[in-house]
């Protein structure tokens, strides 16, 4: 039962998230919001997630409650996600994004920590259960694509509040998420952060996440560019999560202990030829069936990611851990990608913009095999 409410509540938060990362840049195209323009909105709201997602990361640690800070989070989203999908205006539209950054986003690794750890105490992979998670994204897509050709974005916000609610109910009927035993101390960061291998993975999970990341905030304004309609950026979004999803539940097949950075390396090839793909393709139904790679890519690059992560960090720290994770991948990456991403869009194009994202990817996975190289040649003087 405790399984089932947990995916439940992972299928009805990330149909949430969907609206808010996939189709906001979308709502506000249509109220007359440039990509640059988009671009300073998202990365402003990206700042703010950097600073918001430690500290409420911290703060779930300090409490030992996981639960309790998720349905804050989820409380406080609801309300400005529904006054935010109601807006027109630019000034309103800057200081909800930034709220919605402060509040939405931090809930993402406190639910990817309550699903590791309640998975593992089940005696269940992660992947079964965050596959739940990209279904939900995968579903919602889609529907938010078919109601927004239909009855249009004003719809938005009724769409988001029944998520978000259902999200909510689900959270407070799910257990506590079981707290370490040992004592929370800051000194045990220091050796985390002092360490060569520390400062080399989170470098390398933020030069792979800012293409990842300027895929998701362009993906649907490059499919209209090329004359697609908001019904085929849901289905775009529909077949990246639906791709997930069958990763998701088979993740733990490819990933060995000792083997993270290698993964890393091999999604990041992946990043690489989806993005070129996107780039030579001038076609909207071809990068629609292009986000099929997203499996393979994003699925790989974040499992392994998490999985690496936990072989440095102390266990009482692993939420922080998991909040430093996703402040790379969702906030500082984010900052990078919204900005910079928005301003070449509006610059030099879409199909550039990909090929400047595949060049980036592949810098990225070229780090992660020099990096993998170092630490089996760490391993090798150490066992001699």
């Amino acid at each position: 039962m405790k399984l089932v409410l947990l995916r439940g509540y992972n299928f009805f938060y990330f149909s949430m998230f969907a609206m808010f990362l996939s189709f906001l840049p979308l709502y506000f195209a249509e109220k007359g919001i440039t990509a640059s323009e988009i671009g300073v909105i998202l990365g402003t709201g990206s700042i703010i997630g950097v600073v918001s997602q430690p500290l409420w990361g911290m703060i779930s640690d300090k409490y030992k409650t996981v639960k309790a800070v998720l349905l804050i989070l989820l409380m406080a989203s609801i309300g400005l996600g529904m006054a935010l999908f109601s807006i027109s205006l630019m000034p309103a539209a800057f200081a909800l994004t930034a709220a919605m950054y402060f509040f939405l986003m931090p809930a993402d690794p406190l639910t990817e920590s309550m699903n590791y750890r309640l998975a593992e105490k089940a005696g269940v992979g992660f992947g079964t259960v965050r596959m739940y998670g990209a279904l939900g994204y995968a579903v919602a897509s889609y529907i938010i694509g078919y109601i927004g050709d239909r009855y249009g974005m004003g719809s938005f916000m009724y769409l988001f509040a029944a998520y978000g609610v259902l999200a909510f109910l689900l959270c407070a009927m799910l257990p506590e998420t079981p707290a370490a035993g040992k004592p929370v101390a800051w000194r045990d960061m220091k050796p985390f952060f002092k360490d060569k291998r520390t400062v080399q993975f989170l470098l390398l999970v933020l030069l792979i996440a800012i293409p990842h990341r300027m895929n998701d905030s362009y993906v649907g304004l490059y499919v209209q560019s090329l004359g697609g309609g908001v019904e085929m950026v849901g289905l775009a979004w529909f077949i990246m999560t639906l791709a997930e999803v069958a990763f998701f539940a088979l993740i733990n097949r490819f990933i060995k202990p000792g083997k993270e950075l290698q993964v890393i390396s091999v999604a990041a090839f992946f990043y690489v030829l989806r993005f070129a793909l996107s780039a030579w393709w001038d076609n909207p139904v071809a990068i629609v069936w292009l986000q099929l790679l997203q499996g393979v890519s994003f699925v790989l690059f974040y499992a392994a990611s998490i999985q690496y992560l936990y072989t440095l960090i102390p266990e009482q720290w692993k939420a922080t851990g998991q909040t430093i994770l996703a402040m790379l991948l969702f906030g500082i990456s984010s900052i990078i990608s919204s900005t910079v991403g928005g301003w070449l869009f509006d610059w030099i194009g879409g199909p550039a913009l990909y090929a400047c994202m595949s060049a980036l990817s592949f810098i990225g996975a070229c780090c992660g095999l020099l990096i993998q190289r170092n630490v089996n040649q760490m391993k090798r003087i150490r066992a001699t």
